[in-house]
């Protein structure tokens, strides 16, 4: 009897033994939003609870397939690929079970090999016809940039100009156009005002994941401003399920001062990651103290894989004294700028199939300024007899607006078809002026083998200053050769387009009886051409970008003095004159844009690039300044200018090198002086960090090394050698 239950026993035991031992599958096949496959991708399965096991981790193969054996239980499974966003399952899997699980990827919005910004559905950066620039969080960081208009002025086509220093009106312009021509966006929510200005002074970088720079006129997909291109600035998401804590603090001289906070995570289905920044400096002369604070959200809940509601949030509230053109002039002891810019945006993405998918947005931007000189400070007795005159201004402006689009998404293409409306209000100078403006916008793309890519859209905007206006965009990516040896692969682009820009709420709603708006005024449009070469050599370890562009910008918009669209004032009641605005002026521009990116070593990269711009006023009859002429080169940009940014990082340690050079350009110091040009100038910031426990870093910046003396515009210094040394600490995370 003991015999015959010890026998049992003992086949009972090797029976649960092996049933333990026998593993399940779980096998499937990944592929991105059109269908094609994903190889390369890692495969993650952890046994909850966390920690119970190792996890178990493969990669998909060159036709996007995976297989893994398991010991029965729950699981965590993790897909993850740089250029596709994460997803996550949970899977009860039982001894000897054959499960297939096959996972369609969404494109990473945040992931440098991926642009938003150029067509209406993400893309992978190499296919797209335009010529594209992205900045990542990591470049930022390696840098220590806090402001985004410096930032900019290191990539391809790009020239600033600020009135100043810290909390100067800050204006940006690319590929030769206006600084009113390019339009900014966070994450899908304009920046702008009405009618295209944006000033960047008080735009931090605080909370940004990327920045996008699209070349070439976009108007076709983003409607007004996009004259000259479109600058995308996405902001940072929670990504951890562990809560990250992240804090700065630093200071330097000038007495600034910054501090800055960050959390962000993920809590089920909810992600979030919000956070607050503070600056301070007194500046370098009398009335130079420029204070910063930034607020910012981005939160998300996801319904499903395909299925997500994200709302994000920034503010950035700043005041700055204006002490003037003090190279020409006496400072200005009184005058100053509050600017306050808040943008909103609530977005909702969904699929209704595995082909169709879905955007609703709604978004909000309000702009408020105020400008400011309560007394006199000077007013010179000599030629041309300069003075600080009293003034006070308030601005608002709000820009409220709706837009959805279908997106039919197929293995080798798509259509994407969209409407958007927005409704603009200004309050400038005792008047209040309305805009309802609404789009309706198609884009068709399609893949001709693995080589040739080929895109075409078309926008009608119907806007209530000058009516109904038709903009179109073509263009294509070819990959002349693929190859990863020394001499790697070469793809070859090009885009033609029509950009189109509103004219400003003063320029058509203006009330002023001597200088009104014109309500009959055209919109300012753009003809741009582009075509580039990329080329990748060493095993891609090497890729040098040329891009050849031609812009011509008609009707654009002057103020005459003396003319009036209808009957004249009376000059009796007008002792300061009359005028008001006319479509009147013609430029173009044209040159070439080189880039290079090169990783020499596991641990230095080299960056940088060089512009060639050649601009030309070719009509401008009302013209009030000497530097404003036909045959002039158009202000603030240069012909030369170019960037050069070398990065080494060795363990615990980071050493980042960045020189700037601009050359010489047209310029006006709209005094009287009769100056037209700003000479050129070369910056060389030197930024270093070093970690010296896990989760706490040291770092220090110094800009202007070698203390050049210069301008970046006519009589407003720019900052001498400055310094600042700080510590992040980050608790937290995985």
């Amino acid at each position: 009897m003991r015999l015959r239950c010890f026998t049992l026993l003992l086949g009972l035991c090797f029976a649960l033994g092996a049933h333990a031992q026998n593993p399940a599958q779980l096998n499937g096949t990944l592929t991105d939003p059109a269908g094609a496959v994903i190889a390369d991708a890692v495969i993650t399965a952890e046994l909850l609870p966390i920690g119970a096991a190792p996890a178990v981790r493969t990669t998909t193969g060159a036709e996007g397939r995976f297989a893994l054996a398991l010991t029965p239980g729950r699981y965590r499974v993790r897909v993850e690929h740089p250029s596709f966003a994460r997803v996550e399952q949970e899977l009860a899997l039982a001894a000897g079970e054959m499960r297939t699980w096959d996972v369609r990827a969404q494109l990473e919005r945040l992931a440098a090999t991926v642009v938003i910004s150029a067509q209406a559905e993400p893309a992978f950066a190499e296919s797209v016809s335009s010529p594209v620039t992205v900045i990542t969080r990591g470049e930022v960081e390696q840098r220590q940039s806090q402001w985004l208009a410096p930032l900019l002025s290191t990539t391809p086509g790009f020239s600033i100009a600020r009135l100043g220093r810290d909390g100067g009106i800050a204006t940006v312009f690319l590929n030769g156009g206006n600084s009113n021509f390019t339009k900014v966006l966070v994450d899908g929510v304009p920046l702008n005002e009405p009618g295209g200005l944006v000033d960047l002074s008080n735009f931090t970088l605080d909370g940004v994941e990327k920045v996008e720079v699209v070349r070439g006129a976009e108007s076709a997909l983003h409607g007004s401003d996009a004259m000259a291109g479109v600058v995308q600035i996405f902001t940072q998401r929670g990504t951890t399920r562990r809560p990250l804590l992240e804090a700065v603090a630093e200071g330097g001289k000038f007495a600034t001062a910054r501090g800055a906070l960050r959390l962000s995570g993920l809590l089920g289905r909810f992600d979030y990651a919000a956070g607050a920044a503070r600056f301070h400096t007194s500046g370098q002369e009398p009335n130079d103290s420029f204070r910063n604070t930034t607020l910012f959200g981005n939160f998300g809940w996801r319904f499903a894989e395909t299925n997500t509601l994200r709302l994000m949030l920034r503010s950035g509230v700043s005041d700055a004294g204006i002490p003037g053109q003090t190279l020409l002039i006496p400072p200005d002891l009184n005058e100053h700028n509050a600017l306050r810019n808040v943008t909103a945006g609530l977005v909702w993405e969904f699929s209704t199939s595995a082909r169709w998918r879905h955007r609703v947005q709604g978004s909000e931007t309000y702009i408020r300024q105020t400008f400011e000189d309560p007394t006199s400070d000077f007013c010179l007795p000599n030629p041309p007899f300069p003075c600080d005159f009293p003034f006070l201004a308030h601005n608002q402006f709000n820009r409220a607006g709706f837009s959805s689009q279908s997106s039919y998404v197929a293995p080798r293409g798509g259509i994407t078809f969209g409407y958007q409306y927005e409704a603009e209000n200004g309050f400038f100078s005792g008047t209040h002026g309305r805009r309802n403006n609404q789009a309706g916008f198609l884009e068709a793309r399609y893949q001709f083998g693995q080589r040739l890519s080929a895109i075409a859209g078309a926008r009608a905007e119907a806007n209530n200053s000058f009516g109904t206006r038709v903009v179109p965009r073509v263009g294509a990516a070819y990959a002349v050769r693929f190859g990863r040896g020394f001499w790697g692969a070469t793809r070859v682009r090009a885009s033609l387009g029509a950009g189109i820009k509103e004219p400003s709420l003063a320029q058509s709603f203006a009330q002023n009886a001597c200088f009104p708006g014109n309500g009959g005024l055209r919109p300012e449009r753009s003809r741009a051409f582009s075509a580039g070469v990329d080329q990748m050599f060493a095993g891609d370890r090497v890729r040098v970008s040329a891009d050849f562009f031609h812009d011509r910008f008609r009707d654009i918009v002057s103020f005459a003095f003396g003319q009036f669209p209808g009957t004249p004032p009376d000059p009796a009641a007008c002792p300061f004159g009359f005028g008001t605005f006319f479509n009147t002026d013609l430029a173009r521009a044209r040159g070439t844009n080189l880039a290079l990116e090169s990783r020499v070593t596991t641990w230095l990269r080299v960056t940088g690039h060089y512009s060639y711009v050649d601009s030309r006023v070719l009509e401008s009859p009302n013209a009030f300044d000497p530097a404003l002429q036909p045959g002039n080169r158009l202000l603030h940009r240069p012909v030369h200018s170019g960037s050069l940014v070398l990065n080494a990082s060795y363990r615990r340690a980071n050493l980042n090198l960045a020189s700037v050079f601009v050359g010489e350009r047209t310029d006006s110091d709209f005094l009287g002086f009769g100056l037209t040009r700003s000479a050129g100038y070369a910056r060389f910031d030197v930024a270093t960090s070093y970690e010296l426990l896990r989760g706490v870093t040291a770092f220090g910046r110094v800009e202007n090394l070698f203390d050049k003396r210069y301008e970046e515009a006519i009589g407003f210094p720019a900052y001498r050698r400055s310094y600042r040394l700080g510590m992040r600490f980050t608790l937290g995370g995985e």
